[in-house]
C-alpha cells in the first residue's frame, strides 16, 4: 500500500508545472551566458543570443545590479561598463564562431571541396565583420568614460577592459583585420585551384 501511495505522490509531483520566471532585464540575460568546454557553433550561438538580448533589454533596478550601486553616478558608470563589456564578449563569441568556418591554409588536397571551402570562408568573413561592428560599439562605450570616477569592485575586470581599450593594449580591430587579410589570401588560393591541383 505504501508503495502505491509513494508512486502516486511522485506522479503528482512530476506533473506539476515547473516554477519559472520571465527574463526581462539585461542582468538576467547576462547571467545565462556561460562558457562551454567545447565551443560548438550551437553553443556559441546560444551565448550570442543571450548577450544580444542583454543589449536590447532594460536594466534591472540598481538593487539587482551585478555590483553594489550607491548613487546615480555609479549607476551611470555601471550601465556604460556593462554595455562595453557585453559588446566585448560578443566580439569574442563571433571570433570563436568565425574560427569554426575559417580555413587557415588552402591545402592542395582540399581542391575537390573547393566550393564548400569557399562557402565556409564566406561564413567566416561575415562573422568576422559582425565581430568588427561589436568591437566598434565596445570602443564607443569605452569612449563615454574618459576616466573612471568610481571603483566598482565586483566588476573590476570590466574597468580593466576599459583601461586596456584606452591604452591600446586591447585592440580587436587589429586581430580581426589580420583574420580578414589572411582569409582573403586563402580565398585567392582556393580560387586558383583547378582540376590539375589535386
Amino acid at each position: 500500500m505504501r508503495k502505491y501511495i509513494l508512486l502516486i505522490l511522485l506522479f503528482l509531483l512530476g506533473t506539476t508545472g515547473a516554477f519559472a520566471y520571465r527574463i526581462l532585464y539585461a542582468e538576467q540575460y547576462y547571467r545565462l551566458y556561460h562558457l562551454h568546454f567545447y565551443q560548438y557553433p550551437d553553443d556559441t550561438m546560444e551565448n550570442i543570443f543571450y548577450l544580444e538580448q542583454a543589449l536590447k533589454s532594460d536594466f534591472a533596478n540598481p538593487l539587482y545590479a551585478l555590483t553594489t550601486i550607491e548613487n546615480r553616478e555609479e549607476w551611470a558608470q555601471y550601465r556604460t561598463l556593462f554595455k562595453m563589456h557585453v559588446n566585448l564578449k560578443l566580439v569574442s563569441l563571433y571570433l570563436t564562431l568565425g574560427s569554426k568556418y575559417d580555413k587557415m591554409v588552402a591545402y592542395f588536397y582540399n581542391a575537390p571541396w573547393k566550393e564548400e571551402n569557399l562557402e565556409s570562408l564566406e561564413l567566416a568573413e561575415q562573422t568576422y565583420r559582425v565581430a568588427l561592428l561589436y568591437w566598434q560599439e565596445a570602443r564607443s562605450w569605452a569612449a563615454k568614460l574618459p576616466w573612471l570616477y568610481f571603483n566598482l569592485e565586483e566588476i573590476q575586470n570590466w574597468e580593466d577592459e576599459r583601461t586596456r581599450i584606452w591604452n591600446g593594449d586591447l585592440d580587436y580591430g587589429d586581430i580581426i583585420g589580420g583574420h580578414l587579410v589572411r582569409l582573403q589570401r586563402v580565398r585567392q588560393q582556393f580560387l586558383k585551384m583547378d582540376e590539375n591541383t589535386y
